[in-house]
């Protein structure tokens, strides 16, 4: 099991869709919103994922396919 803390910028047109919870019906990841801002025209979040690497994998290239911006985390400054 692994750890992933990534921030994800969501382009205005899925700001409105339930991307995050659906990574957790698609891939055998559990996910923490760590932190969120959201306006019209974009969406920031500080994301956590907890699964087998495989499964985080999958679910980051899933994000970037997407067209999600997905950037790693490398110092957690909210614990």
């Amino acid at each position: 099991m692994i750890k992933r803390k990534v921030y994800l910028t969501f382009p205005e047109i899925l700001i409105k869709e339930p991307v995050i919870y659906e990574l957790g019906h698609k891939f055998k990841v559990v996910t923490n919103v760590r932190s969120a801002s959201v306006s019209t025209g974009v969406g920031l979040i500080a994301l956590e994922m907890d699964g087998e690497k495989e499964e985080v994998e999958k679910a980051i290239k899933h994000l970037k396919d997407l067209g999600i911006k997905v950037k790693p985390i490398e110092h957690d400054v909210v614990e």
